[in-house]
């Protein structure tokens, strides 16, 4: 059995040296563990110190791409290297590298899929009361929304079979943690959590700039990926909300038309039928938008076929792949 640990980087040559030191070099039931560095366009040669480091693989990205792209890149390059586990980790060597011998043990023992692991952020001393807080919080709305019951939802140290490597297929490009488990829990997969260490902050987040900055830009991918794959759910829950409001100004009107003259109320009729007309547009949109989902979840299982295709074309190959090589359709970038 292979394990490739992926470090996903930008600009990490203070950090890199001794998160690739933290790593494990044996673990029980692993036969084969290498690295791979996703260098994102870092302008501080963290890609040479990779290469120094020895480190067996180097990805390097020709731009800045961002961490969930540079994420799905290692991916798509780890399953091309024949990893039979790949686990993410951060280069600011933010997670304990040795906590990754359990992190894979689910995996090994074929009892989980993904395998995420709990920093047990409550405990950890340089976060603030709020940061808890919201992270608490984001955890238990990421939960709600992809019906996995994971506490630390946010977590980057992950560890991913190659049979839920293969069926995910990251979009975002802000979060792949949240994103990954809302593909999880409607994909139907084994989800479990460990608890894991973390060491004492090397920077602050480059991930984004402010709380609210984060807030934002993560509820707009939980929504998203939520309407992805429940579209109906959404649009009837945004149609039934616009007919009851509807409902109002009509109602009003019927008041007035049987109990007192109903002139000067017809403006209640009218826009309290607009909007009831609205509210069933959105419904039938809703409808249209679960159809189109059934017909990406087909594109998904095609897309799935081709890439076990595609990496059974190379079974004889595998060794061959080489450093800053990407796979798949990443060679054309």
């Amino acid at each position: 059995m292979k394990l490739i640990i992926q470090i996903p980087c930008y600009n990490e040559c203070g950090t890199l040296e001794q998160t690739v030191a933290d790593l494990p070099r044996e673990i029980a039931g692993i036969d084969v563990i290498e690295y791979l560095v996703i260098d994102d366009g870092s302008s501080d040669g963290t890609a040479e110190l990779a290469r120094r480091l020895g480190v067996h693989h180097v990805l390097v990205n020709p731009s800045n791409l961002g961490l969930a792209r540079s994420f799905a890149r290692g991916l798509d390059y780890a399953l091309g290297a024949g990893a039979d586990i790949i686990v993410n980790t951060d280069g600011d060597n933010q997670y304990y590298g040795g906590d990754i011998a359990n992190l894979v043990q689910p995996i090994i023992r074929h009892e989980a899929e993904i395998v995420v692991g709990d920093r047990e952020t409550g405990k950890i001393e340089h976060f603030s009361p709020g940061k808890r807080l919201l992270q608490k919080f984001g955890s238990s709305v990421v939960r709600t929304f992809s019906t996995v019951r994971i506490p630390d939802a946010v977590s980057g140290f992950r560890a991913i079979s190659r049979a839920a490597a293969l069926r995910i297929n990251i979009v975002s490009s802000f979060s792949y943690t949240i994103e990954m488990l809302i593909q999880a829990g409607h994909k139907g997969m084994a989800v479990a959590s460990v608890p894991v260490r973390t060491n004492a902050k090397t920077r602050d987040s480059r991930l984004f700039k402010s709380i609210p900055s984060f807030i934002k830009k993560s509820g707009a991918t939980t929504l998203l990926m939520y309407a992805m794959y429940q579209p109906l759910r959404i649009f009837s829950a945004i149609g039934a909300v616009i007919a009851i409001i509807g409902m109002i100004p009509i109602i009003r009107f019927l008041y007035f038309y049987l109990f007192f003259s109903g002139a000067g109320k017809i403006q209640s009729l009218v826009i309290g039928t607009a909007m009831m007309t609205a509210g069933t547009v959105t419904f039938v949109m809703g409808l249209l938008a679960d159809l189109v989902g059934r017909n990406r979840q087909l594109m998904e299982l095609t897309l799935e076929r081709v890439r076990n295709l595609e990496l059974r074309g190379r079974t004889g190959t595998v060794g061959a792949v080489t450093e800053n090589q990407p796979v798949g359709k990443e060679l054309d970038d």
